[in-house]
């Protein structure tokens, strides 16, 4: 006996007129539709609840994606179920499904519409997911085959890829055991990343730096990510990481960017700051991108967009992964480069034409373009405020400027941040406080900036000659407070340079968290420290007052005017 979904429309207006909007849903209650099926379409599948790791940059690709077919007179079929985006908006598309991005309920879509084929590479990783099981069911996929989707989502598929096309890549290991697990890291040696396969936003992704973290990280990759494999790869520490967005057809690259992260190798993509055209990577280095680019677009015979990060360091560049899909950093390339990426991988996955390349990979005009995550941390309650290989924003801001320090300093002041009146505290762990720290310290205190800190950080500064004022942990009850400045808003910035691993691990993250409750601005990358330095310096900026000054009665140039006046 067959059981089948029958279509109904929501009715918008309560039963006053005929419902006339494509507000469709599916339900087993039902003996017949309330439309017709006439005319064959294709199917998009968009990216589901704004959550962490998938919100309002895969729903523009979505939105690129059904308008672009709909101007190629195309009908456009989304399946989506956040009304809070574009792409749930009844007049984008000829058919709006309101549906969970399930096997079941996409396959029963695509039968009654009769859709010609589907994409599945503007939505993120849900959609992702499913294109493997979807071909296997008879789904035409536009664009890139779900084996080959599977290749590069799958770690150790990839990373055998790589080895055979000749890719350089750190190190890797796919894990079988624990204990095989264990002796590859002590042949390599720590620090080690563990790097589950089809995950969204590098859930379970962690760097062990001990055996006794390699085992927790290890189970708790197994549980996240079920029956794919684990690998284990050398984490190259010190490194340049690089993002590439691009769009192929059938396996010609036809327009890329190149970004570069302010932050070195292991922030997630998604939490990094991006700058568009890179600042710091040599030309040698960058051709050495457009290889492996070049290399993998053919390999994996890929036809629509797809995302690669990869990570430089001493001339060398290996390759992280690949995503064949949209990346949330799509709709910023799009925006620096002038070309809407989207809008040419749709036409490369469904028309028939051989589209041309664009040789262009920076902006037309004398500008650079930094994209700074945004962070929701004072309304996630215990959240530990840092970052690493596992994402954490819950959105971004991208800004232009005519260099780098310029668009990186309007990004973070996009994001909300305000910038530093006078005090700054500081707080450092033992193997960053070293001459490469140094300089940024000692720039902001030239700046005219009182730094605060931590008890062996100060003793680091006031060696160093750098002025400073110690500030005790709270639970040492001695004078002045850490605590104390910071719910009084005598500190306008923190910056807590320390790992999870730290013997203050619980007193650290009571800092962070201290910091975000109250609102301070709050620093805990070393990379991201040293531009908003240099950025200040560029800029002019300072404090302006006397070090001696009550906090209270110091002020800032930026206070008194406009973010648009003040870059006039």
């Amino acid at each position: 006996m067959s059981i089948t979904p029958f279509v109904k429309q929501i009715d918008t207006t309560a039963a006053e007129t005929p419902a006339a909007t494509n507000y469709l849903y599916m339900t087993y209650n039902g003996d017949e539709h309330d439309i017709a099926f006439d005319d064959k379409g294709t199917l998009v599948l968009g990216s589901g609840v704004y959550r962490i790791g998938s919100s309002v940059e895969f729903d523009w690709c979505s939105v690129s994606a059904i308008r672009t077919l709909r101007e190629m007179g195309r009908k456009a079929v989304m399946v989506n179920y956040n009304p809070e985006t574009v792409s749930t908006d009844y007049d984008e598309c000829d058919r709006l499904y309101f549906e969970e991005l399930s096997l079941e309920r996409v396959l029963d879509i695509y039968e009654i519409e009769g859709c010609e084929e589907t994409i599945v590479s503007v939505g993120g990783q849900i959609p992702n997911t499913l294109a493997l099981k979807m071909g296997q069911s008879n789904v035409k996929v536009a664009g890139t085959t779900p084996e080959m989707i599977d290749t590069a989502e799958d770690r150790n598929k990839f990373s055998a890829l790589c080895d055979t096309v000749g890719i350089d890549q750190p190190a890797w290991r796919m894990l079988t055991s624990q204990e095989d697990a264990l002796a590859f890291c002590a042949e390599v040696g720590y620090p080690c990343l563990v790097r589950p396969s089809y995950v969204l936003s590098g859930a379970a992704m962690n760097v062990a730096y001990s055996a006794e973290e390699l085992t927790g990280f290890l189970t708790m990759a197994a549980e996240v990510s079920q029956d794919q494999p684990v690998v284990v790869s050398k984490f190259i520490e010190g490194g340049r990481e690089i993002d590439v967005d691009a769009v192929a057809q059938d396996g010609r690259v036809l327009l890329h960017t190149i970004s570069e992260h302010v932050e070195n190798a292991g922030v997630h993509s998604g939490d990094a700051t991006l700058m568009l055209p890179p600042q710091t990577i040599s030309d040698a280095e960058l051709d050495l991108v457009t290889d492996i680019m070049n290399k993998l677009a053919e390999a994996l015979a890929i036809t629509g967009p797809f995302n690669m990060q990869l990570i430089a360091k001493d001339g060398a560049v290996k390759v992280i992964e690949c995503n064949l899909r949209a990346s949330r950093s799509f709709p910023f390339s799009s925006k620096v480069l002038g070309v809407n990426f989207i809008q040419t991988a749709t036409r490369a996955m469904i028309g028939d034409e051989q589209l041309p390349a664009l040789e262009r990979t920076s902006p037309l005009g004398d500008f650079v373009g930094v994209k700074a995550p945004m962070f929701s941390f004072q309304r996630l309650k215990g959240a530990d405020p840092s970052l690493g290989v596992e994402m954490s924003s819950t959105g971004e801001v991208a800004c232009f400027g005519p260099d780098k320090y310029d668009a990186f300093l309007k990004a973070m002041m996009s994001t909300g941040m305000k910038l530093p009146k006078s005090n700054i505290l500081i707080s450092i762990q033992e193997r960053e406080r070293n001459d490469k720290t140094l300089p940024t310290l000692q720039k902001l205190s030239k700046l005219g900036y009182n730094l605060f800190a931590t008890e062996k950080t100060a003793e680091f500064l006031d060696a160093k000659g750098v002025p400073v004022t110690l500030l005790h942990y709270k639970e040492s009850e001695a004078e002045p407070c850490i605590d104390d400045f910071i719910s009084r808003g005598d500190i306008h910035l923190v910056f807590m340079f320390s790992n999870q691993f730290s013997e203050r691990i619980l007193t650290n993250y009571a800092m962070r968290r201290l910091a975000v409750d109250y609102g301070v601005p709050l620093i805990t990358n070393m990379q991201v420290a040293e531009m908003f330095a240099d950025a200040l310096e560029a800029a002019d900026v300072s404090s302006g007052v006397d070090s001696s000054a009550d906090p209270s009665s110091r002020g800032n140039a930026l206070d008194e005017r406009s973010l648009h006046e003040w870059y006039e």
